[in-house]
């Protein structure tokens, strides 16, 4: 059976939409299929299953998408065309150009095509400053179902969340998977010593694009304020536009942040070396790092924001602060600094949590899925 994967912005394993997207693609060829993956720049050039279309030259755009670590896919139909040659199943990833080409190929020569969730609204309207515009944040939801999601026969949700958020939107029922990301595992609680700049420091980080929406500011300043500041080392793994403003702001810590996109082995080791991790979104529709964090077994405090899965995640709620109130972070935070016991039980509340969540146990049901849209539209 031969499985298309396309994604307008696979370019490495540096977001959660990528890391994801390389779990499903590497399952598949573990079990035998005969995948195929339709991107824009990938450092697996050199395999002949990639198929590499050009990036799109947006010029005045290309250093903001540079600085939040995307590009941008141009539908190249010669190698659109050599890649769907004899495809039995699509699989698309985001609603942009170059997947919106396929699916309508896909709807053409009457392929079956599956889509994944990967993108709230506010992702988008929060660079124009239009996050809290509910009536634009639901026309955005109208616009992507009506031009992508309406016209695939199965749509993958990581979260029942982000699925009854779509569907009250568009005022209709879909043909939805829920099914998580999954985590891989390289995420299980085991002890990896800090580096020796780090030893006597409490070390706190964060895993996201450095955004408005993932409200970094907010852990700032959380440990700005609090009163074990001089102890703390914050570690913030991501980049992104909000960063020259997240790095004066920070200019204020005893201990330099350190503030840059890292390699995925990095953060592995980075989220187990960790004391807490803090998840301060306020927009999060899964929240894969988050996940990655509890199975690690970690202390992990998120935001209480509404349009946030993460808070659903957790199994206290002291573990729980109000979205962009620092002072109600910083109070968690030296709560369970002053009280391991605390931390300590907090975190064997996660005993099996990487099992429950596990990649291989996820990617098995998105076959299924394949395999369930496949016979469904055979049949039809």
């Amino acid at each position: 059976m031969k499985i298309v994967v396309v994604s307008d912005v696979l370019c490495n394993e540096g977001n959660g939409t990528n890391v994801a997207t390389m779990n499903l693609v590497r399952y598949l060829m573990d079990h035998n299929y005969d995948v195929r993956v339709l991107c824009p720049y990938s450092d697996k050039e050199d395999d002949d299953r990639f198929y590499i279309v050009p990036t799109l030259d947006l010029k005045i755009f290309n250093g903001l998408l540079d600085r939040v670590g995307v590009k941008l896919s141009h539908a190249d139909d010669n190698v659109i065309n050599e890649c769907l040659d004899g495809a039995d199943y699509i699989h698309a990833i985001v609603p942009f150009h170059l997947c919106n080409t396929v699916i309508r190929l896909a709807n053409k020569y009457n392929i079956p095509v599956s889509i994944g969730f990967h993108m709230q609204a506010e992702n988008l309207t929060s660079y124009f400053g239009l996050k809290n515009f509910g009536l634009v944040n639901h026309w955005v939801y109208k616009y992507i179902y009506r031009n992508t999601f309406s016209k695939v026969d199965a749509i993958h949700y990581p979260t029942k969340f982000i699925r009854d958020i779509f569907e009250k939107n568009i005022h209709c029922h879909t043909n939805g998977y829920v099914i998580s990301n999954g985590v891989n595992p390289d995420m299980r609680p085991r002890i990896v010593k800090k580096p020796q700049q780090f030893a006597d420091k409490i070390v706190i980080s964060s895993v996201g694009r450095l955004s408005k929406e993932k409200s970094q500011d907010t852990l700032i300043k959380a440990v700005l304020n609090s009163k074990h500041e001089k102890e703390i080392q914050l570690v913030l793994a991501g980049q992104g536009l909000q960063e020259g403003k997240f790095r004066r702001l920070a200019k204020k810590l005893t201990n330099p942040i350190v503030m840059q996109q890292f390699s995925r082995e990095e953060v592995v080791d980075i989220m187990h070396y960790s004391d807490i991790y803090v998840h301060p979104a306020i927009v999060e529709l899964e929240g894969i790092a988050c996940i990655e964090a509890l199975a690690c077994q970690k202390l992990t405090i998120v935001s209480d924001s509404k349009k946030s899965a993460t808070r659903l995640f957790v199994r206290d709620k002291k573990c729980i602060f109000k979205k962009r109130n620092y002072k109600s972070l910083s109070k968690l935070i030296d709560y369970f600094i002053d009280h391991p016991e605390e931390k300590e039980r907090i975190e064997k509340l996660y005993d099996g949590f990487a099992e429950e969540y596990s990649v291989e146990h996820c990617m098995s049901r998105m076959e299924q899925m394949i395999l369930e849209t496949k016979k469904h539209k055979d049949e039809n």
